[in-house]
Order: structure tokens, then C-alpha cells, then sequence
């Protein structure tokens, strides 16, 4: 990591540390009743170093974010693009998000190494070429396993999904998606209790 990329997370660990300071004291961070779509609900530090190794231990890796969000994950992962000569493309819905992501990304000195795209996150999967290496899935836990019906076939040999929030908040949608993902011919999965819980994944191939 190099100083403009450390500088960047910094800033991206002070405002976390704000909004959940306002959320533990009941209130929503700037007072919005969107206020889910305003705040960060990042995957947190342990998660971006993990997610930051798992991308460095593949050669050149095609990488595929699905939530950008406000680009927190995507600076880990942009760091392993660039330092393996890889390419990270990261889809979002919500273009203040992509356009939020894509300042910090410039900030970071990683703009280069990062394919932002915007739009509904199944036609934007359909849209792109075969040959992904790392997927990380962070998004509305309802569309995971749609996500993984649309980029299963479009994995590696030896690609590796990372899947965000498995056991906080949990629920009936990630254990859908863990049972699919398992059941996916070629696929080894195990869920570890890193942050709020990832379900990681490798596609040994068909």
C-alpha cells in the first residue's frame, strides 16, 4: 500500500467511524430517511485486507465487483489490480455512488486499473466477456444468487467469489445462496467468520 492509497482508507475509516457513532446514538447519519443508501455499510478493514490478499495470489487477475457502493472494497481491491497488473471493473446502481467511488478512486492513484459501470447489476453481468478471476458480491442480498447464476458461467479455472455479510445481517437470501453456490459442479465453499461474515468460494472448473 502506498501513501495515497493508505490516506484514502483513512478517510474512508473516519467516516464510518462517524456514522456508526450517530447510528449507536439513535439517529440516522445526516438526518435522511434513506439514510441505508447515504451511509457507507462498507465491508470494513479485516475484510478489505482479506479480499486485498485473496486478489494478490492470482496472476493478472480479471476482477469483478458487484456493489460498488461508495468505493470503500473497491480501493482494496484496485490496489490488487494494479499491483498484479490486473483490471478491476465494479458495477453499481446508483450513479452518486459510482461517481462518489470513482473521486476516491482518483484520489487513491487508482483510477487507471478501474472499469466503473453503472446500471441494473444482472444486465451489466450479462454484458460482460468471459474470463473472471475474482468476484467479490456485496449488493441487495436478494439478487446474490441471481448475481452467481449470471457470472458462474462466465468464471476461470481457479476463480475466487467472495460473498459479503453471510452471517450479519444473515438471513433466508445469503443461505440461498450458500446452498447454490456449493451445489455449483466445480465449486469448493466455506463460510469464515471474518467481519460480517464471508462465504469464500473457489471455481475449480467444470
Amino acid at each position: 500500500m502506498d501513501d495515497k492509497v493508505t490516506a484514502v482508507l483513512a478517510l474512508y475509516d473516519e467516516r464510518m467511524r462517524e456514522e456508526s457513532a450517530q447510528m449507536r446514538q439513535g439517529g440516522a447519519p445526516g438526518g435522511a430517511a434513506d439514510w441505508r443508501d447515504r451511509v457507507l455499510l462498507a465491508v470494513g478493514p479485516e475484510t478489505g485486507q482479506l479480499i486485498n490478499i485473496l486478489a494478490k495470489s492470482l496472476k493478472a487477475p480479471n476482477i469483478l465487483e458487484i456493489g460498488t457502493s461508495y468505493g470503500y472494497s473497491g480501493i482494496w481491491l484496485g490496489e490488487a489490480a494494479r499491483a498484479t497488473g490486473g483490471r478491476l471493473t465494479t458495477l453499481e446502481l446508483q450513479d452518486y455512488k459510482s461517481a462518489y467511488a470513482r473521486e476516491m478512486s482518483v484520489k487513491a492513484g487508482l483510477a487507471d486499473h478501474v472499469d466503473f459501470k453503472v446500471g441494473d447489476a444482472l444486465e451489466l453481468i450479462a454484458a460482460l466477456p468471459s474470463g473472471i478471476d475474482f468476484v467479490l458480491l456485496d449488493l441487495w442480498k436478494d439478487l446474490y444468487t441471481p448475481c452467481l447464476e449470471a457470472f458462474y458461467p462466465k468464471l476461470n479455472p481457479g476463480a475466487i467469489i467472495v460473498a459479503d455479510n453471510m452471517i450479519q445481517p444473515g438471513g433466508d437470501d445469503v443461505l440461498r445462496y450458500a446452498a447454490a453456490v456449493r451445489a455449483k459442479p466445480g465449486m469448493e465453499s466455506l463460510r469464515l467468520p471474518v467481519g460480517a461474515g464471508l462465504e469464500i468460494s473457489r471455481f475449480k472448473g467444470s
